[in-house]
């Protein structure tokens, strides 16, 4: 995930007497010029927002001042996106430097994570999304088994401050992160979906997923992707519609799991290019939630 743009939108369509009301939207990086994130959200007509920060700049930001801007332009913080310095996102390199699995960076990420719940709560944001690393599939792995008790301290200090924390998908077998959630076994759990991370990692066929992920998914990131070949260190993200995603059979199986979350739209590039493509698939999304 890179901080790039994130808007939200609410679509609301009439079906008979019946009114479903669906979500889009996509990310926006942290900065200071905070007039310019939410000038952004409204420009586009959205009163949502999910917003990226690096742990490590934290103390760079005053949440009440963002709370107060937000509420100043009528958007709202639905989440926050919790990343850390030195992270690489691909095959070669992310196992030993992505989230809470790599060792050598496991007892800071677990302090400055502790600090950052305390930022999202004076934020007045409920979820906390964030990779969390390559979770080993073999549960006896010492890695995995000193993994457990970290992630469970992070979440309690969730629960503690009323958020749910949501595992950001990609980066591990969908069998292996529902094993991750049992053992944890707290009740402040979720799942941002992210489709496109399942094939760009080469890790599952993202339908499939949503049989394994069930009711834990609570908002899902409208990102498409292709399998990476054998000489790749990660797949291709391009267009939504583009890719290997399904999203109209995936909105179908998880509307049936009883999905009601945000799609957030993410495009990894930046410039006009980027623009357009969101426009896309909005208009993609539009057709088919």
């Amino acid at each position: 995930l890179y901080l790039i743009s994130f808007f939200c939108y609410d679509i609301v369509s009439n079906k008979g007497d019946s009114m479903e009301q669906s979500r889009l939207g996509i990310i926006v990086g942290a900065s200071q010029n905070l007039d310019e994130i939410f000038q952004k959200v409204k420009m586009f007509g959205f009163p949502l927002c999910q917003m990226g920060f690096l742990a490590e700049d934290m103390n760079m930001f005053d949440p009440v001042k963002i709370k107060e801007k937000a509420e100043q332009y009528n958007v709202k913080i639905f989440s926050v996106f919790l990343l850390f310095r030195g992270q690489i996102f691909n095959l070669k390199d992310g196992p030993s430097t992505m989230g809470f699995v790599a060792p050598d960076f496991r007892k800071q990420r677990l302090k400055l994570s502790l600090e950052f719940s305390d930022f999202v709560r004076e934020l007045g944001t409920q979820y906390i999304v964030s990779h969390v690393g390559f979770i080993p599939d073999d549960e006896t792995d010492p890695i995995y088994t000193s993994f457990i008790p970290v992630m469970r301290e992070f979440i309690e200090k969730c629960q503690k401050n009323s958020q749910i924390f949501c595992f950001e998908t990609g980066q591990e077998l969908p069998s292996t992160l529902k094993r991750t959630i049992m053992d944890i076994n707290l009740p402040n759990i979720g799942i941002n979906l992210d489709p496109a991370n399942l094939i760009l990692y080469g890790k599952a066929n993202p339908i499939d997923a949503v049989e394994i992920f069930g009711q834990y998914v609570k908002s899902i990131h409208g990102k498409d992707g292709l399998w990476p070949n054998r000489d790749e260190f990660l797949g291709k993200e391009v267009p939504v519609g583009e890719g290997m995603v399904n999203f109209p059979l995936l909105m179908r199986r998880l509307k049936n799991k009883g999905f009601t979350g945000p799609v957030i739209i993410e495009r990894e590039i930046s410039g006009e290019r980027q623009i357009q493509d969101i426009r896309k698939a909005i208009d993609f999304f539009s057709k088919i939630l």
